[in-house]
């Protein structure tokens, strides 16, 4: 049975996996957001009360970031959805990727998982604006847009060591 943790995790021990492997350098993982529509309507025998209810559902796309290296995985998966000189510019098989992002505590073990469903980038940055002058480490970023995400129930937290 898991204990009772006081101390919130730390924010940069995560780990993101697709096609069933970890991506290297991961650096920056953006929020998980969903936002629910609000839909306003009056019942026609109190036309003097809103009433509300939800509506239409809608997940913001996530945006990963890592330092460049010769690791291909980010270009390769954005070359899926457009190539220059390629035949076809969507590669309508498998754009699109189910992603696992994964939360570790301190002695490295999984506390908590989000799977997000159907990603596909819509948006890759292969290099930044390069300064001479800098003092800066050159980053890739992907924009993934999806069709939503949940956690993993699946993974339970260790009994809490800090007892």
């Amino acid at each position: 049975m898991a204990g009772v943790r006081r101390d919130p995790y730390s924010s940069f021990r995560f780990r993101v996996k697709w096609d069933g492997q970890y991506v290297a350098g991961v650096d920056k993982v953006s929020g998980l957001r969903r936002s629910t529509d609000v839909v306003e309507h009056r019942d026609g025998g109190q036309p003097g009360i809103e009433l509300k209810s939800p509506g239409r559902t809608k997940f913001e796309p996530i945006t990963l970031e890592r330092g460049v290296t010769h690791d291909r995985a980010f270009e390769d998966w954005a070359n899926k959805v457009w190539k220059l000189g390629s035949p076809r510019e969507t590669s309508i098989a498998d754009f699109r990727k189910d992603i696992t992002i994964d939360v570790f505590n301190e002695a490295d073990e999984k506390v908590l998982s989000y799977l997000v469903h159907r990603c596909w980038v819509s948006e890759y940055q292969a290099l930044p604006d390069l300064d001479a002058n800098a003092d800066a480490v050159v980053l890739e970023h992907l924009k993934l847009e999806h069709e939503g995400w949940e956690r993993d129930t699946s993974v339970v937290p260790p009994p809490d060591d800090t007892a």
